[in-house]
């Protein structure tokens, strides 16, 4: 029940109980021994704030500047694959929390509803997410049809030239398309709640592959995508690009000098390579290296206000929130997702007080982390 939820860990407890194994582990699940995402939340574990006191903090604000306009909330919604699998509706239920928080969505390239009805309903505040794969034939026709429904922002993600490994999804049998066969019949069975639901409103669907010619396979290479296929992309998008899935430096650089308007530091949820660094610990090295000005985003490994508070004093201008956006959907359908979204602003605005500033502007920021 929504009422249950107050944290993050909370959502994830009920939703762990309430989702098939399959669909759980698809969710939660990262890549190989999961051992980078272990060391991802220890990471985030090992920063501390820098407490102050008998400051005045009795007028406090969330809200932050991007692509010259105001979010309503310091983080946004993460482009997640098949979302309706947490719950029916799950992708709209998203889209209405945008557009009444004015904050961006993040639409997959596999979503489990199409672009043009989650643009729609997000009254704007939706931003696609592009994977680039085979040849690119498709992709673009994606661009093309993104830029005909309206968006102004596309998100390249270029940290998955390769589908990671990921064994908890994979002893389950997992693919896209959705599939059922006698394993995921047994799962479902013991899960009545979530399967009686799901067969009432249809199996999860990769919506934006109802072009003619055009069929998305999961585990197709995208290894082709190369510098010449950023500037092709640059060329043809009038408006923002983002590029995902940055852990380093140069590459950082890089992206800025090819007119990309922000970086998002990620990695992919610990998803993709097990051995990757700590996106938290790489944020302050890919800010220092790209100047104060240039907008950096984050998202991995975001489970509280606090964490949120920590990556913005670390340099970034905006963060995303990814799984736990499903878990409180799982557990507690769209009332869950609104009462797990007022539990992570509570908790970074009591953050604000607790750290003594009013704001998340990076003047007012500064300084809020001890160096450890």
């Amino acid at each position: 029940m929504a009422s249950n939820i107050h944290s993050s860990a909370d959502a994830r407890r009920i939703a762990r109980r309430r989702l098939p194994w399959m669909v759980f582990d698809y969710i939660d699940g990262a890549a190989g021994a999961e051992t980078g995402a272990v060391r991802n939340r220890a990471a985030f574990d090992a920063l501390e704030f820098r407490p102050r006191i008998l400051r005045d903090v009795s007028k406090r604000s969330l809200f932050v500047p991007l692509f010259g306009g105001t979010a309503g909330a310091p983080f946004g919604i993460s482009p997640m694959g098949m979302c309706n699998l947490a719950g029916p509706g799950a992708d709209m239920m998203l889209a209405r929390l945008a557009a009444r928080e004015k904050v961006p969505l993040g639409v997959s390239t596999v979503a489990s509803t199409a672009m043009e009805p989650l643009i729609e309903t997000a009254e704007g505040n939706a931003w696609f997410q592009l994977y680039f794969s085979g040849d690119g034939t498709g992709t673009f026709k994606l661009v093309e049809r993104a830029k005909a429904a309206g968006y102004e922002t596309i998100i390249l993600t270029v940290d998955v030239p390769e589908v990671g490994r990921r064994p908890r999804e994979l002893r389950h049998g997992f693919t896209m398309p959705f599939k059922i066969g006698p394993k995921q019949f047994v799962d479902f069975a013991l899960h009545p709640r979530w399967s009686l639901t799901a067969l009432f409103k249809g199996r999860p669907q990769m919506a934006n592959f109802d072009m003619p010619g055009f069929e998305f396979d999961r585990k197709e290479s995208r290894s082709k995508a190369d510098r010449d296929t950023l500037a092709r992309l640059r060329d043809m998008w009038p408006g923002k690009l983002v590029v995902k899935g940055v852990l380093d430096a140069e590459d950082a650089i890089a992206m800025r000098d090819a007119g990309v308007d922000a970086v998002q530091v990620s990695s992919h949820g610990a998803r993709q390579l097990e051995s990757a660094p700590s996106p938290i610990l790489m944020l302050r090295e890919i800010r220092n290296a790209v100047g104060p000005d240039f907008p950096l985003f984050f998202d991995t490994g975001l489970r509280s206000g606090e964490d949120v508070i920590k990556a913005y004093a670390l340099g970034a201008n905006f963060t995303f929130l990814g799984r736990i956006m499903q878990f409180a959907i799982a557990a507690g359908g769209e009332e869950g997702l609104h009462r797990l979204w007022d539990v992570l602003r509570d908790e970074s605005s009591i953050t604000l007080a607790q750290i003594g500033t009013t704001s998340l502007l990076p003047d007012a920021i500064k300084g809020a982390l001890r160096d450890t």
